[in-house]
């Protein structure tokens, strides 16, 4: 029970997922490790003393050694334990309590610390924060990167930031103490021998410092490559069954490939300083372990120092060979994780690229009306895209989008739900400028279904619920029986054997078909119920029959709300209230179906040349 306690109080001294306002990392090395170390000053803190405290009973426990057979030659066999307690007690009994108590208590204190708290409460503090920043970042950031990549980064800040601390802590604070400790304890002997083992230490200095710049910079080459690679393989994977399709292993496997040539040329790069510091490493500790054993024997010749003085001086130099030989590869190490840290602190402490404003409000929406006053967007271009667009659709309306692929009307929708800041002009929400509200609550208000359905690989009952988490079972039924998805998600059944709404369906929902998919975002979008609606291409991947049913099921669904609908094939948006036509930019008719037929412009042209129900004349993808 008291075991148990003790535990519970170090696993819970760090509080990895507490709230933090501020998520941002500072870009520089010692600002960005430092801004999550002094979230756990505390627990480092011990460890600096608890090594401390290790270090120094370590370079006594040498000194001991070398103590008791100077005791041990004072005293005759023939007295026995008597004699020896009698001679020299209160000291073998320190000794023996130094040992045997106060070392294992300290090195129990120094693993419930490493073990209990900063390995699962510090690595997971930088993980989560450095997540929940860069789950935060704007969309554009994530489409100009590799999701891996980006995954990659992520995992690495948390693992290199606890590592370069514990790294430090551990090799480094821990050798400096020990150092300390048998410089007082060879001083006292000899000066010359403590002479001997600061020129050791000055001369691994200058390796030190000519080295670990040089190991720094190639570590951080190797981790930006290491990071493309994870990228490259995660694409390969992600989209193996478009590689499959195409038969384009060849192709696929050189790129790959190159990924890992790259890779391969910085670690050599990075391997061959690492070869010089172990060959370096082994010249040095030779010298001078060969130096030190000759001056002890020399002034144990003399009398100057005792047989029990050269045992523990001989095991003390020794014992450094073995701590600096180990800091030299921590020191490597750190490097290494310092140019992870570097590598990853770059993508992680970028500014959020699009915030809310400081004094945004949260948005009511009471007459859900859509205004685009002189809407400008080129995505950081010239010209292009939307020009100067403007449009009002009215509370309750049912209005589609039609125009050419590349004429901006997936644009449009983005920058109704601000995944992109307007470069002009302005959008208001029930009167009110979408750029003065949270975009959380903007996007509650508005429910979409797009195009290009993907789920979460979780259960279809954790996918449903994203529109409405507090929604009971019966609300979150009824809404797939809406969506025609209840019958197909009773059959389901993954490869756990879990089953119905309990099935999970893979990454980004492959496990189902187009229209499974397409059916439960619907049902999800019908649970959220938001006062406005936006369609971009919502049926596209159902067959007709199905599509059939969903249509009868939007139009339920659309009833009362205010409906933005983006479709390419014309008949499934036809019926609407009113229909805009956009082309390049600009909207350039609207009105009816029956109105633009008549008027014999771009949308009855684009009415009359669709085969099949596409449309033709496509031009770039929007």
């Amino acid at each position: 029970m008291l075991l148990r306690a003790i535990f519970s109080f170090f696993e819970n001294w760090i509080r990895p997922f507490a709230r933090q306002d501020d998520l941002r990392p500072p870009t520089g090395l010692v600002a960005f490790v430092w801004f999550y170390v002094r979230q756990a000053k505390m627990p480092f803190v011990a460890m600096l003393v608890l090594g401390g405290m290790t270090a120094s009973i370590e370079a006594a426990t040498f000194w001991f050694v070398g103590r008791i057979v100077d005791v041990l030659a004072t005293v005759k066999p023939g007295d026995g334990w008597a004699g020896l307690l009698d001679a020299h007690g209160p000291e073998l009994v320190g000794m023996l309590v130094l040992i045997a108590v106060v070392r294992f208590l300290v090195t129990f204190l120094t693993a419930l610390v490493d073990q209990q708290v900063l390995t699962p409460g510090f690595y997971n503090l930088v993980r989560w924060q450095s997540y929940a920043h860069v789950a935060r970042q704007s969309l554009s950031f994530f489409q100009n990167d590799f999701s891996g990549r980006i995954v990659t980064k992520v995992w690495s800040a948390g693992q290199a930031t606890g590592d370069v601390i514990t790294s430090f802590m551990e090799s480094v604070w821990f050798v400096g103490i020990y150092t300390a400790s048998m410089l007082v304890l060879i001083g006292q002997l000899d000066l010359l021998l403590a002479g001997v083992i600061c020129v050791w230490l000055l001369v691994f200095a200058v390796l030190a410092r000519f080295f670990v710049p040089r190991i720094r910079v190639h570590s951080k080459e190797s981790a930006e490559a290491a990071s493309m690679l994870s990228g490259r393989l995660v694409d390969a994977y992600s989209n193996i069954q478009t590689l499959k399709l195409f038969g384009r292993d060849d192709v696929n496997d050189g790129y790959v490939r190159g990924g890992f040539e790259i890779y391969q040329d910085a670690i050599l790069r990075f391997t061959r300083f690492l070869t010089g510091v172990r060959a370096s490493m082994a010249l040095l500790s030779g010298i001078m372990i060969a130096t030190m054993a000759v001056l002890c024997v020399h002034l144990w010749l003399q009398s100057a120092i005792s047989s029990g003085a050269v045992a523990f001086t001989m095991a003390l130099v020794l014992r450094m060979n073995f701590l600096l030989n180990r800091l030299m590869t921590q020191l490597n190490a750190i490097m290494r994780n310092i140019g992870t840290i570097l590598n990853s602190a770059e993508l992680i402490s970028q500014p959020i690229g699009l915030v809310d404003r400081p004094d945004a409000g949260e948005l009511t929406i009471v007459r859900p009306e859509i205004r685009f006053e002189a809407v400008r967007f080129h995505y950081g271009r010239e010209s292009g895209v939307i020009d100067g667009l403007s449009l009002v659709v009215r509370p309750g309306e049912k209005v589609g989008i039609v125009g050419r692929s590349g004429a901006g009307k997936s644009t449009l929708v983005n920058l109704l739900l601000r995944f992109y800041d307007l470069e002009g002009g302005r959008i208001l929400v029930g009167g009110t400028d979408i750029a003065t509200v949270t975009q959380h609550s903007l996007r509650a208000g508005i429910g979409m279904v797009s195009q290009d359905t993907a789920l979460l690989h979780r259960s279809i009952r954790d996918n449903i619920l994203f529109g409405k988490m507090n929604a009971t079972e019966a609300e979150m039924v009824e809404a797939a029986r809406r969506a025609e998805a209840h019958d197909f998600i009773l059959a389901l059944r993954d490869q756990r054997g879990r089953s119905g709404y309990d099935a999970h369906v893979g990454e980004r929902g492959v496990k189902l078909s187009g229209g499974q998919r397409q059916r439960i975002a619907i049902a999800r979008v019908m649970l959220k119920d938001a006062p406005i609606l936006v369609l971009d291409e919502a049926t596209s991947a159902l067959d007709s029959e199905v599509e059939a049913v969903i249509q009868s099921n939007l139009e339920r669904l659309m009833h009362g709300k205010t409906v933005l609908a983006i479709a390419h094939r014309l008949s499934t948006i036809a019926a609407l209230d009113r229909l805009i036509v956009i082309d390049a930019g600009r909207v350039v008719e609207q009105g009816t179906h029956d109105e633009l037929i008549g008027r014999g412009g771009l949308y009855a042209e684009l009415w009359a040349r669709q085969s099949g129900g596409f449309l033709g004349h496509e031009r770039a993808a929007e």
